[in-house]
């Protein structure tokens, strides 16, 4: 029974060489699988395998369990580890035609699951996929021109195509080879076992011809097939890169180096960013990356955050403020406190998570993995059928032949196995851009089919603090002089309506004498030589006479948190209310537009929250909410998320705080807001990295464009393959056209999945 993360299991990433089609990826999976425990996913577009392993597992086994499957393996260091590298050798072994050791590798040399992708022997001293097509392309134009056309042929025409089109074959088709061998070694059929017997067949049927003199040969077929296959996979590999450019991105923000501060603020040593650690004190200059996560000691500056949050916009930060690793202080100088270094910071937790989100599997990519898994053996025995259907019904030898060729090019299912993980890595890797972090391929299906979209209320459609929302004075008395004296009575208090008071009133609150809390209720002291109060209602009512009509209207129509304020005008007079204070938690100023957008998108919002009532419809009016379900604690809120899904609803909720997190986890597809409590975030599928409920309409947005453009792929690659393999079986598909169809399904494939590249 294998182990899982969750049950103490050790999570490993391999990456590996040498897989060219979903066939492969299965073989991968059911070696890795077989060792005792062990569980695995792997992915062809990352060319990765994420493997969850008990304790005595050691990573040599796992390497070993790779290398029985015919493929090489690499063990990946953490993708947060900064600027040190690790060799660690598990030996050495035959691999095509150079030993070479498997070892360990930096996050920099891997740029994550993504940066692995490489041409077959894209190695120091090898030979490249690039530089094999090109030598093939010039020996088979010659080869397909006096193949074609009769004044060419001159005598001892074939044998001179005979060699040109050998070493096409041959030497430039040996990355195809090589892995038929290897997967023949190990008693399977991969996509290259069918590259494999094509150009083979029909290199061998010409020699024979020629040598025999007699009968036709297909020369131009082997060569043409291989030149334009081996194109195919220059042309995938180039775009495999770009696909992954995000990741690399989000991986290369981390800064190399960092200035050390001196004790008295000024520029110290520049050392390694590994030799950064928490509680250290460094300084950001400006146009400089900030080395870490940390706290603003001294200094102000605009910071942009737009490759963490998608925001243009720079925000401005100061002592007090806290600051994200990898984020570019764009003008200003800053000391910053180390408070998170290398792994433990923001933005290796968000390259953990879209690297974890690529590595994953959707349930329609393990579909299409079952069923590559079993097409290479059905093509072949569908050649064979093809070719002996041909003889059967009395046509020429030659003309079996071709056929069955035609066959087995057609058929390799290397599109149907690139479909959905490259779509998965070009969407959560533009997600990252944007501030969506995904946790897998799940959440992007199921965020494509959500119909309810439940809201918390604080800190989600609201900004999470209080502000002064409104002032209503009586008769004589101005604003300015009722919020500064409220200013000075809470000034000292760490309550959110005493600091959204004072901030409220703006500048330096004045001095207060003879102070006093009164727990609960409100606060009472001398301001400016006049006793003074502010608290709630019934505390006012304690203070002074009855509200004066203005004020006392204004307390019965709140649907906010009143704070009554009121002094004596002298020494001897009695104390008298003199305005209300209206403060509540203010609305996020894009939260109204947030939902339009999510109704546009055939999404129902609620606002579910545990306020009361009234304030709840406030906040609900204010943004364009119909349903409102107030009062509930997180028991509450639970209960209603069941209760929507078993009325048949696709529930997303959408939190922050530690009382949400089981509504998140019980919801179809759980969103955290950013900035948000910790259990949030580990209960939720999907994080936005910006605080702004903008950004969720975003997910669902970019979560059903990927799913689009996964059915669009999976129709491409099925119907291809279904459209095809008929006409080549008939006969009326030439076996060079169906090369370039094959080669060229596979960059539809990817090219199709770049268009995600450009979502916004």
């Amino acid at each position: 029974m294998a182990v899982t993360e969750e049950a103490g299991g050790r999570p490993v990433v391999l990456d590996i060489d040498g897989m060219t089609c979903a066939s492969c990826v299965a073989r991968v999976e059911k070696r890795l699988r077989s060792v005792p425990g062990v569980d695995a996913s792997v992915n062809l577009a990352t060319e990765s395998a994420r493997v969850t392993a008990p304790a005595g597992v050691e990573d040599d086994a796992l390497v070993a369990a790779v290398r029985s499957a015919g493929y090489d393996a690499v063990v990946r260091r953490p993708a947060a580890t900064q600027g040190r590298t690790v060799r660690h050798d598990h030996g050495v072994h035959e691999h095509g035609d150079r030993e070479h050791g498997v070892h360990e590798r930096s996050a920099h040399e891997h740029a994550g699951a993504a940066g692995h992708v490489h041409d077959v022997e894209d190695r120091p001293g090898a030979v490249t996929l690039r530089t094999r097509l090109v030598v093939s392309a010039v020996l088979a134009v010659p080869v397909v021109l006096v193949s074609m056309i009769m004044p060419l042929q001159v005598p001892g025409w074939q044998w001179a195509a005979l060699v040109a089109t050998a070493v096409v074959v041959v030497w430039g088709g040996w990355p195809f080879h090589r892995a038929a061998f290897a997967a023949a070694r190990h008693g399977a059929a991969t996509m290259d076992t069918l590259i494999t017997l094509g150009t083979a067949a029909a290199l061998l049927w010409s020699a024979g011809a020629t040598v025999l003199g007699d009968g036709h040969v297909y020369f131009e077929t082997a060569a043409v097939i291989t030149v334009f296959l081996l194109l195919g996979r220059v042309i995938e590999q180039r775009s495999k890169r770009t696909a992954g450019a995000a990741l690399r991105a989000l991986l290369e923000l981390g800064a190399k180096d960092v200035v050390l501060a001196a004790p008295d603020g000024r520029d110290g040593a520049r050392v390694p960013i590994g030799s950064l650690a928490e509680g250290d004190r460094f300084v950001v200059r400006p146009g400089e990356r900030i080395a870490a996560d940390g706290v603003v000691e001294s200094g102000s500056a605009a910071v942009d955050t737009s490759m963490l949050t998608g925001e243009s916009v720079p925000v401005a930060r100061g002592e007090g403020d806290s600051v994200t690793g990898g984020t570019i202080a764009a003008d200003g100088r800053l000391v910053v406190v180390a408070t998170a270094v290398g792994e433990a910071t923001r933005l290796a937790h968000m390259a953990r998570l879209v690297e974890d989100a690529q590595a994953g599997k959707s349930r329609v990519q393990r579909l299409a993995d079952r069923i590559s898994a079993v097409f290479v053996p059905i093509v072949i025995a569908l050649a064979v059928a093809t070719f002996a259907g041909w003889l059967i019904a009395g046509q020429p030898v030659d003309a079996a032949f071709t056929a069955a060729v035609a066959v087995v090019i057609i058929a390799c299912p290397c599109a149907l196995g690139l479909a959905t993980p490259v779509a998965i890595l070009v969407g959560t890797g533009r997600g990252a851009q944007r501030g969506i972090l995904v946790t897998g391929p799940e959440a992007i299906e199921t965020a494509g089919g959500v119909d309810v979209v439940v809201l918390d209320k604080t800190g989600t459609v609201t900004q999470g603090r209080m502000a002064v929302e409104g002032v209503v004075v009586a008769g004589g008395v101005s604003e300015r002089d009722a919020l500064r004296t409220a200013a000075a009575l809470e000034g000292a208090s760490a309550h959110p309506i005493a600091r959204a008071v004072v901030e409220a009133a703006g500048g330096e609150p004045d001095a207060v004498e003879d102070f006093r809390d009164h727990a609960g209720r409100g606060v009472t002291g001398v301001v400016g030589g006049r006793r003074a109060f502010a608290g709630s209602p019934a505390f006012a009512a304690d203070q002074s006479t009855r509200l004066p009509d203005a004020l006392a209207e204004a307390v019965d129509d709140a649907v906010a948190t009143v704070v009554v304020v009121g002094w004596a005008e002298d020494a001897d007079a009695p104390l008298e209310a003199r305005a209300v204070l209206l403060v509540a938690d203010a609305v996020r100023s894009d939260s109204a537009a947030a939902i339009a957008r999510l109704r546009a998108l055939g999404l129902e919002p609620v606002l579910l929250t545990g306020d009361a009532e009234p304030i709840a419809r406030r906040v609900a009016d204010a943004v364009g909410i119909d349903r409102v379900v107030a009062g509930t604690d997180p028991e509450g809120k639970l209960a209603e998320i069941a209760r929507l899904r078993a009325d048949g609803h696709r529930v997303a909720m959408v939190g922050d705080g530690v009382n949400d997190a089981a509504a998140l986890a019980a919801a179809d597809l759980g969103i955290a807001m950013g900035g948000g409590a910790d259990a949030a975030l580990h209960a939720s599928d999907v994080t936005l990295v910006r605080a702004s409920l903008d950004a969720a309409a975003d997910a669902v947005r970019l979560s059903r464009r990927t799913m689009s453009i996964i059915r669009g792929n999976l129709v491409w690659a099925f119907g291809y393959n279904v459209a095809a393999i008929p006409l080549a079986a008939l006969g009326l598909l030439d076996p060079m056209i169906a090369a370039a169809a094959m080669a060229f399904s596979s960059v539809f494939v990817v090219l199709n999945s770049l268009r995600l590249r450009r979502f916004r």
